[in-house]
């Protein structure tokens, strides 16, 4: 067995000591958000909250759970994230296999009208007169639609079927099978890493949206949760129910724990859903790393 030099010990314990530091800086702000979220309003107020809830008490969370618009925008973001992360996934994979296979002719063309997409964007203005004209303002398909097809995530998905072998859709063809039977029956099934790493891609994005939702819904019953946020920083816009005065009481002297309460509400579903998806996600992001 051979013995690691000293150089390489040095090296792992340098490896190891920033990326601790890099889990640190990102674990620890989390931390003491959670930590608000458990204090009190005097403890939020004269800053000794840190890493520890300070005057432990549940009433930010209480005030969540009672407020119908916080829940009507963790709502709709539960509802735009399933339905456009499943369109994402049908609409990519769909696109990357016939672009993926050297039989279709004029493949090369479409493959560059996409990749310019990634170097060139819409403007703003232009844009919004588009969703404009398709009657997508002010509609939640607006955080859907548009977006049905990441340029990256679709050479992510074309790099992997392209790695399928030929001599397996070959024989679904001798034996009579269509193309959409093949993507359904042989493609899909084979792709689950890839799947479950662009899944994933796709549900923080829609989970996380805040441009595009700012933009063009001008409702507030179609806002997701991240928008609702923004309000709640930029406003201090809390729903306070007249007949609760610990509610009330709480909102109008410090809304900082609620805030705190309801960004940890926004984040546990992502952080929940990953763990489940996690050996999926580890060999569909080696996605081309190696060649045969």
């Amino acid at each position: 067995m051979r013995i690691p030099s000293t150089r390489y010990r040095i090296f792992n314990v340098v490896n190891i000591m920033l990326l601790t530091l890099l889990s640190l800086t990102m674990i620890l702000p989390f931390i003491n958000v959670l930590a608000q979220s458990f204090s009190s309003s005097e403890a939020i107020m004269s800053g000794k909250v840190t890493l520890w809830p300070v005057d432990f008490t549940w009433i930010n969370y209480q005030y969540v759970f009672s407020d119908v618009s916080i829940w009507r925008a963790f709502g709709v973001s539960v509802g735009i994230t399933l339905a456009g992360t499943l369109i994402n996934l049908l609409a990519t994979a769909t696109l990357a296999y016939p672009l993926s296979r050297p039989e279709y002719k004029g493949r090369g063309a479409v493959v560059m009208f996409v990749l310019i997409t990634v170097v060139f964007s819409a403007p703003l203005i232009p844009n919004f007169i588009l969703m404009k004209e398709l009657n997508l303002v002010n509609n939640p398909l607006v955080l859907i639609v548009p977006g049905a097809i990441n340029a990256f995530n679709f050479f992510v998905m074309r790099s992997f079927f392209m790695q399928l072998p030929s001599e397996l859709i070959d024989a679904a063809r001798i034996d009579g099978c269509g193309e959409l039977g093949i993507i359904g029956r042989i493609v899909l099934p084979l792709s689950k890493p890839v799947m479950a790493s662009l899944g994933i891609f796709y549900a923080v994005a829609h989970w996380n949206a805040y441009s595009s939702a700012l933009y063009y819904l001008n409702n507030p019953a179609w806002w997701p949760i991240q928008v609702k946020l923004k309000k709640l920083f930029e406003t201090d816009e809390l729903s306070i129910d007249p007949g609760t005065s610990a509610f009330s009481t709480l909102a109008h002297t410090s809304p900082e724990g609620i805030k705190m309460a309801t960004i940890i509400i926004a984040t546990v579903p992502i952080i929940i859903i990953y763990p489940f998806l996690q050996r999926h996600f580890v060999k569909g992001v080696l996605v081309g790393s190696v060649k045969s």
